[in-house]
């Protein structure tokens, strides 16, 4: 082993000088409330959830957390934002075609059998009128009436007619 008292023999060969630029280190006069490092660290004062990430990052209100639990709960808020919306949008999608279909049912409740069929010019047909009546359209009466296939007359327009007069002109 090397003996740190004797000084190395080429070592001792060169001489020493003295700089006036360069001063001896002093001792250090430590203070009265000095303490030394303990050896082992104390337990950490971050509290611990039991599951080994202690919960370092705290807000105003005192609550506590890891921040892989903040950026999960971000991500499950994320997800739970996007199920909305799409649930949202799923229910205006159901709401319009189920608006479609309540038109589709009343065209054809209005005129059944116009939107089931390729052709779309209904063609009406006359009537056979009995001979001798003396009816003529100066007189108001038509003198053949006039009916479509889809469309027949319905007793609310009689009523009207009852109720208000006929439009047959005088």
């Amino acid at each position: 082993m090397f003996d740190t008292t004797k000084s190395h023999h080429l070592l001792a060969q060169v001489p020493l000088t003295v700089s006036p630029f360069l001063s001896l280190p002093i001792a250090v006069t430590l203070p009265y409330t000095y303490r030394s490092v303990p050896a082992t660290l104390p337990p950490s004062i971050i509290p611990d959830n039991g599951d080994g990430k202690p919960k370092y990052v705290t807000s105003t209100s005192g609550h506590s957390a890891h921040p892989e639990d903040i950026i999960n709960s971000c991500r499950a808020l994320q997800d739970h934002l996007q199920k909305s919306a799409e649930a949202a949008q799923k229910a205006v999608r159901d709401w319009e075609r189920d608006v479609k279909e309540r038109d589709l049912a009343e065209k054809r409740r209005l005129a059944p059998g116009w939107l089931d069929r390729q052709e779309k010019i209904l063609e009406p047909t006359k009537v056979p009128i009995k001979q001798g009546s003396g009816h003529d359209l100066l007189d108001g009466q038509p003198s053949a009436v006039i009916s479509a296939p889809a469309m027949s007359p319905t007793r609310e327009g009689e009523e009207l007619d009852r109720a208000f007069g006929g439009l047959g002109l005088k």
